[in-house]
């Protein structure tokens, strides 16, 4: 017997990977954010790991009712995600943590992009219509970060 959806189900893992690796992304801005906007982005980082977490959850539990098995230890976290992470210290100023965080939701949206063409092509539409729920938190966060620190959205 066939494996149903094995490019969509590949790309879900992906997508466990780098949500998991932005989680801890986020967390790390919110940690080590020092200088002005510090009050309203550290409320805001927060608020934005909470969303990337509901969003991990979701795509885990898509991809295991798909009968696939998502990564779950921060090494595969690590090992399988495309998202860069440097050692943090409280001398990178706010602007540049946020630009980080900009590259890093300008690539979740051309993941997800890239994983509804998959999952439509493998027609297993629930995955597409999940991610394309994503991808409008993705692309509204790049909009929003890149007006706080004066970039264009694209």
């Amino acid at each position: 017997m066939q494996e149903q959806f094995p490019k969509t189900k590949k790309l879900l893992n992906q997508v466990v990977a780098d949500l998991a690796e932005l989680s801890a992304l986020i967390h790390q801005v919110h940690w080590y954010m020092r200088g002005n906007g510090f009050l309203a982005l550290h409320e805001k980082m927060d608020e934005m790991r909470g969303e990337v977490e509901k969003q991990l959850d979701e795509v885990a539990e898509r991809l295991i009712a798909l009968g696939g098995a998502p990564y779950s230890t921060l090494l595969e976290f690590d090992e399988h995600s495309k998202i860069e992470m440097d050692h943090a210290d409280y001398d990178l100023p706010v602007s540049e943590r946020l630009e980080k965080l900009v590259e890093a939701f300008r690539y979740m949206v051309n993941l997800y992009q890239g994983g509804i063409y998959t999952s439509v092509n493998e027609e297993e539409e629930v995955t597409a219509s999940l991610l394309t729920d994503g991808l409008s938190y993705f692309q509204k966060q790049v909009w929003l970060i890149s007006a706080e620190i004066g970039l264009p959205p694209h």
